[in-house]
Order: structure tokens, then C-alpha cells, then sequence
């Protein structure tokens, strides 16, 4: 109960708009969560009842607290159900907060842990789990394999590309709108260990068949785990996948054109974002401050709107090289931050796909007392222009998705196009 109190008052004290928000919502919000999972595990209880709220949060909180712990008072013993039953108020209570930076985090570790390793199947989908959960109204169809980070999947021989047309028999989209129940379980976390049968295509050879995968911990292969990979395109242009702005990722592209540069003359840059789960606002201002100096990339507000304006890292020296982004819906946080500023400031063309929109603002953790996390922002982010970002995304300037056959043959036409820009 001590956990659920500290994250009420959290709430209040750390959140963008917890100043005026309103906590009769938020407590509603939360008692429904746990209705919800006392009717789920067939606990239903008749003094389950919401009690009168005035509006005082503190009044309140003790009438919430009261029901509450009358309720649990008389369920069973048992300390997983006690945890299931606060994870599911906690949980409805932040996601009333309808922030997609807002997140409650309680992680328990599988035995045999070691730093670096994951639980689950061994997969990432395109549409990303990120975006299915946070903004499922933005997913379409197909649910394919993006990639492969080892583990069970990889014993199974998935490849990128295979698309997934049901999960434990069903269809992860119906009628084109997303079944977040079938593509949760794509994602478990421990000690959930169910088996999760799935139904593939693969759109390279037309093969279909049924595999299944039962969640496991595993050291992730070191492709699944690099942030940035680089190559050289035809006559001289550089390429870098960037898949999150972490610490050092834009030294890393940096020093990349550095050696390729010793080498041979560049003509051009293409950054792929496809994929980038975001991360550092600081990392996205170093790269920009690669191609522009004394700009404003974006903007910090708070509730009053007032705003702090996000520049360039000018210490770092101007590549004087033409750029292209490539993007697509799984481009989110301080990816939607890099996109919106290269479109606003004029710095390249996007291609691809509109961006996810996931970037209400950055957000600090707050540790409970029981070890578990609330994520909260403080502050709202706004584009270069001052335009809201959140849950809209940046539109490409070129339209061109990439798609489940073209990741399952290797096609890639949006490193065409981009070539084919950079040639003119």
C-alpha cells in the first residue's frame, strides 16, 4: 500500500501537469485497475466500492486506502497476489495520465541473470512493441520480424522479414486494427514462461509454417546489441544505421566519417532512424551539430509554458555534407526530436515513413520503495517551430515504406531513393 501511496503523491510533485491535476481522476483510475484484476482472478468483493471523493488529496487518499486495504484485508494470503493487485493500480493510474513518457517499471529478475542478457523470445516486430503499446491506433498491418536478438528465435531459424499471422491462433490485426492481447504475448516478461505459438510466412520463398517458442534468458548476439553500423554506398556516400541515441552514439557516427573520410572523398550522408528507439535529447543536439550551428532543435515547457529552447552542440566542427533521414513509425523519442528538427531547420529530406509521435517529453525515474520505477516527464516537448510532435510524429518528405518482403528479399528502396536524391 506504501508503494501505491508514494506513487499518488509522485504524481503531484514530479509530473508535467501534476499541479493542476485533479486527483479524483487519477484515483478512480486506479481503483478501476484494481477492480479489474480482483474480477479477472474471480475475487469479486461486494465492499469493492469507490468512496465519495472531495477533491482534497489528501482526504481522499485516506478514503482510497480505507476501501483498499478493507478489501485486501479479506482476500487470500499470498504475496503474488498482494503484488498483482498493486501493479494493476499502479499501472491504470499512470496510464490515465495518458503520457507516453509516464511508465511504471517493476522488473524481476530470472535466476541465472548477468548484465547484458534479455528474457523473452528473442524477437523484435515491425510495428515495434514501443509503438503497439503506446500508440496502437498508429499500427498497420503486417506484424512481421524486424529482427532476430538471439535466444529461442533464433534456435527456431526465424529471419527478418517472416511475418507473423497469428500468435497462440490469433490474428494479430483484425478488420486492420491492432489485437494487443495477441502481440503482447510476443513480449513476455518473467516469470511469465508460456509457450507462445506462432503462425509465420516468410514473403522470400512463400513458405508457411507453425513454430514454437517458449521464453528463455539469453545473451543477445552482438548485431542485436549495436547501436550504430556503417557502410559505404555507391560513389561515396556513407551510410549509418543508428538504432538509439545513447551515450556516445553520435561520437560513434562521428568518428566513422572521421576514418572514412582518411580513406576517400564522401559526397553524402544517410542516416537510417528506422527503428530508433530514441534516448538522449543531448546525443540527437551533438549529431545535429554536425550539419548545423546556432540553431534551436526543439523546445522544453513546463505547465505555464514556459519554455527552454533545445540547440545544436556547436563544439562540434560542420561536416559540410549533404544529409538524408530515413524514418518510419518505429522512429520515437529523441528520434522524433532528430526528425523534426533536420525537417523544421531544412537540413535534408526524410524518407520513409511519418515518425511515431512518441515523445511527450523527457522523463526521470523515481525509485518506489519496493525497487520498481516511475518514469515521469517534467516537461512537454515541442518541435523547432514550436509544433506539437506528440502523438502526431514528423511526415517524410518521400513517402516509402519499408515492407515485409522487402525486408525478407534485402530490398531497401528507400537507400535507393536516397542515392538517387543525392545524385542530383
Amino acid at each position: 500500500m506504501s508503494t501505491i501511496e508514494q506513487a499518488y503523491h509522485c504524481i503531484f510533485e514530479r509530473w508535467y501537469g501534476g499541479r493542476t491535476l485533479d486527483n479524483r481522476v487519477l484515483l478512480t483510475a486506479a481503483f478501476a485497475g484494481f477492480t479489474q484484476e480482483l474480477n479477472r482472478r474471480g475475487l469479486e468483493a461486494a465492499d469493492a466500492t469507490m468512496p465519495p471523493l472531495t477533491g482534497d488529496r489528501q482526504h481522499d487518499w485516506a478514503a482510497f486506502r480505507a476501501v483498499y486495504e478493507r478489501v485486501g484485508g479479506d482476500l487470500p494470503d499470498d504475496a503474488a497476489l498482494r503484488q498483482a493487485l498493486a501493479a494493476a493500480t499502479i499501472t491504470a493510474m499512470v496510464s490515465m495520465l495518458r503520457d507516453n513518457h509516464a511508465r511504471w517499471q517493476y522488473v524481476e529478475l530470472p535466476p541465472g541473470y548477468q548484465p547484458g542478457y534479455e528474457y523473452g523470445l528473442g524477437i523484435a516486430t515491425s510495428p515495434s512493441s514501443g509503438l503497439t503499446r503506446n500508440a496502437p491506433q498508429e499500427a498497420l498491418p503486417p506484424l512481421y520480424v524486424n529482427s532476430v536478438r538471439g535466444g529461442p528465435a533464433a534456435d527456431k531459424a526465424l529471419r527478418p522479414g517472416d511475418i507473423i499471422e497469428s500468435v497462440n491462433g490469433a490474428p494479430p490485426f483484425a478488420a486492420g486494427i491492432l489485437s494487443t492481447g495477441a502481440v503482447e504475448q510476443l513480449y513476455p516478461q518473467y516469470p511469465d514462461a508460456d509457450p507462445v505459438r506462432l503462425a509465420l510466412r516468410r514473403p522470400a520463398t512463400g513458405r508457411t509454417w507453425a513454430v514454437t517458442l517458449k521464453p528463455a534468458l539469453f545473451k543477445p548476439t552482438a548485431e542485436a546489441t549495436t547501436t550504430m553500423t556503417s557502410q559505404l554506398l555507391r560513389g561515396g556516400v556513407a551510410y549509418f544505421r543508428l538504432t538509439g541515441f545513447t551515450q556516445k552514439s553520435a561520437d560513434l557516427v562521428l568518428q566513422a566519417i572521421a576514418e572514412l573520410r582518411n580513406s576517400r572523398r564522401l559526397r553524402g550522408v544517410v542516416l537510417d532512424l528506422r527503428g530508433n528507439r530514441g534516448g538522449s535529447p543531448t546525443e540527437a543536439n551533438r549529431l545535429l551539430g554536425a550539419f548545423t550551428h546556432g540553431k534551436t532543435t526543439a523546445y522544453h515547457c513546463d505547465a505555464d509554458s514556459n519554455c527552454t529552447a533545445n540547440r545544436t552542440d556547436d563544439t562540434v566542427p560542420l561536416l559540410n555534407l549533404p544529409l538524408v533521414v530515413l524514418t518510419d513509425r518505429d522512429c520515437a523519442s529523441a528520434c522524433d526530436h532528430f526528425s523534426s528538427a533536420v525537417k523544421d531547420l531544412q537540413l535534408g529530406p526524410l524518407i520513409g515513413t511519418r515518425t511515431s509521435g512518441i515523445i511527450a517529453g523527457p522523463s526521470a525515474p523515481y525509485l518506489l520503495n519496493d525497487n520498481s520505477l516511475l518514469l515521469l516527464p517534467a516537461l512537454r516537448h515541442l518541435g523547432p517551430n514550436r509544433e506539437l510532435i506528440d502523438g502526431v510524429g514528423v511526415a517524410p518528405d518521400h513517402y516509402l515504406p519499408l515492407t515485409a518482403k522487402d525486408v525478407s528479399t534485402g530490398r531497401d528502396p528507400a537507400i535507393a531513393k536516397a542515392l538517387t536524391l543525392l545524385d542530383h
